[in-house]
């Protein structure tokens, strides 16, 4: 069986949790300055989200799937007014590209910090870490996932999803809360955070569908 990469570093007690809420407050702060400050956001049935994420029924997990527009969709999408992007207790667990995200120590041990799951591509939905994001559903907690399985800017029909956030619904001892969501103006000929002339100002916009 294959090891788990810095499971201990996603553990909420590692150091009394200080580390991961230092990196929930600060990459927090970054994606509300980017959501709200350099960029304008429009939301569509945040409500939804807030009460799932707040008041759901104890032990009943919260999967939130979206579509992938850029390297900054987690956590910018988080960051628009009113949602507690900055309390590591309530925020989102999250699929993490392995050979992006986990690059080496550093890279690793920050992300596992921010609640990523390594994910290796092409390795299957049986994989090790696809078996820690079922964990972490049963636990009753809240996992995203980009079930495009890369980033896609393409201007028409959301691309084949994989198998993987199917088989965690499936194997999940308690069905999971399925909310879909589809946001705008993260791609990269729409978005920018900063330009060699200033900060342009780009129009994100985000919906939240009924869930499931």
């Amino acid at each position: 069986m294959a090891k788990r990469k810095m499971e201990w570093a996603a553990s909420g007690t590692h150091l009394r949790g200080m580390p991961r809420r230092v990196v929930f407050m600060a990459v927090g702060a970054f994606a509300k300055a980017v959501a709200n400050l350099l960029n304008t956001t429009t939301v569509h049935n945040a409500d939804t989200l807030l009460r799932l994420v707040r008041h759901r029924p104890p032990g009943v997990p919260l999967l939130t799937v979206s579509n992938h527009m850029s390297t900054l969709d987690d956590p910018v999408m988080w960051g628009f007014k009113g949602f507690p992007t900055m309390d590591a207790r309530m925020a989102r667990w999250v699929l993490a590209a392995e050979d992006i995200c986990f690059k080496n120590a550093v890279l690793s041990y920050i992300f596992r910090l921010g609640k990523c799951v390594p994910i290796t591509r092409g390795a299957g939905i049986y994989q090790e870490h696809m078996n820690e994001a079922l964990e972490r559903l049963s636990d009753g907690e809240w996992l995203h996932t980009f079930p495009e399985g890369k980033v896609s800017q393409e201007d028409g029909p959301i691309r084949r999803l994989k198998w993987g956030t199917a088989s965690l619904i499936n194997r999940a001892p308690v069905t999971p809360i399925v909310l879909p969501i589809v946001h705008h103006g993260l791609q990269e000929d729409h978005f920018h955070v900063a330009s060699n002339f200033g900060f342009r100002s780009r129009h994100i916009r985000e919906k939240h569908y009924q869930y499931m």
